[in-house]
């Protein structure tokens, strides 16, 4: 419950801040920098130092990069129909194809499943961010108006491997095997645990329900994919593969949650459309309420 209610209070106080001009107009770049740069590496040498890899844990490997695969394929059929731009349609994947599966999908995964099985949600969480700073980058570099001679695999490669949390990711699975980091996890818990309420905050002061009616095919369209065709692939993948009991459950959960925050800053940084992922976000954190809760119900039923 105290994180629902975090996610309330930070997205409206950044709400109010714009409103009453509290904040300057461009301060939520700032505090993208902080969460970018250090706050989101700090979560990887949290997490992946932690994770005793096995055979049985290679479905929630594959869970969100079937998401991924599915949120391509959806918005290349959708935004060919509707005739977009390279720009629109790298809003929309980055919008539809990465989950927010720590901060909303660790506390739900904990009231449904029990904490014993967040390490679980934690490989589903970690698998999800190195597809953002991989197939992610790629796709926001594609849209950006900015990039106007196309893409230079030496530009792509230099955005790829300078991006912050990419290289962190990297980092703590190289050196996890070899160095004891347990020393230094309660300084990455403490740094770890800004992204969620200023990230949110930053949302927030984005976040404008104006202009909503205009965009409601693109935010209807992508909520429909995130909430409910992401999990029902992933709940068909696991039955194609047999694959039974808590692991399965956690990964179909986990893909029902809404989009990922850092989406938009990924958006922000890369010039494409900040409002519209905003919109998109604002409305699925208010809607995966209800929906993880029917998925829940759903999950039950056929595993």
């Amino acid at each position: 419950m105290v994180n629902f209610i975090l996610i309330i209070f930070c997205i409206c106080t950044g709400m109010l801040f714009k409103h009453f001009k509290l904040i300057p107009e461009n301060a939520s770049k700032s505090i993208n920098i902080w969460v970018l740069y250090i706050a989101l590496p700090a979560v990887s040498f949290k997490y992946i130092p932690q994770i005793s890899w096995s055979t049985q844990l290679i479905f929630p490997v594959l869970s969100p990069i079937i998401v991924v695969a599915g949120s391509w394929i959806f918005m290349e059929l959708y935004c060919r129909y509707k005739g977009y731009s390279q720009r629109s349609r790298s809003t929309l994947e980055l919008s539809s194809a990465y989950s927010n599966t720590s901060f909303i999908g660790f506390p739900l995964i904990i009231a449904y499943y029990g904490e014993q099985n967040l390490s679980i949600a934690i490989i589903c969480d970690q698998v999800n961010f190195m597809l953002l700073s991989t197939v992610g980058i790629i796709c926001a570099i594609k849209g950006d108006r900015s990039n106007n001679g196309g893409i230079k695999v030496s530009a792509l490669l230099k955005r790829l491997v300078t991006f912050p949390p990419f290289i962190a990711c990297i980092l703590a699975l190289v050196l996890s095997p070899y160095v004891d980091l347990s020393i230094s996890e309660p300084f990455f818990d403490k740094i770890a645990s800004t992204v969620a309420p200023l990230a949110l905050f930053s949302v927030g002061l984005q976040l404008q329900f104006k202009g909503i009616k205009r965009e409601i095919s693109q935010i209807s369209m992508t909520l429909l994919y995130k909430l409910m065709l992401a999990p029902a692939l992933v709940l068909l993948a696991a039955l194609s593969l047999g694959i039974k009991g808590d692991i399965a459950r956690v990964s179909i959960m986990e893909a029902a949650m809404p989009t990922l925050i850092t989406a938009s800053m990924v958006v922000q940084q890369f010039r494409l459309n900040t409002k519209l992922i905003n919109l998109i976000i604002g409305l699925g954190i208010i809607l995966s309420l209800f929906t993880t809760a029917l998925w829940s119900y759903i999950i039950s039923i056929f595993i």
